[in-house]
């Protein structure tokens, strides 16, 4: 089998070149991810407060909870 050395030199550039691209595509993911992590902690942060007990009734005087 004769591989000319142009051809293998090519093919490993292309190699390198693909692996650069999936690392880079890789840490662009990771970074959105991380905002969308933040984005959505800080969401439910602002929705879940402090939610006070009913002081009267048979609703929610007993349980703290969201659904």
């Amino acid at each position: 089998m004769d591989v000319s050395p142009a051809l293998l030199v090519d093919r490993v550039l292309q190699t390198r070149n693909s692996q650069t691209t999936q690392e880079v595509q890789i840490n662009v993911l990771k970074k959105a991810m991380d905002m969308q992590e933040s984005a959505s902690a800080a969401l439910l942060n602002a929705v879940a407060g402090n939610l006070p007990l009913a002081g009267s009734g048979s609703v929610g005087t007993q349980v703290n909870t969201m659904a």
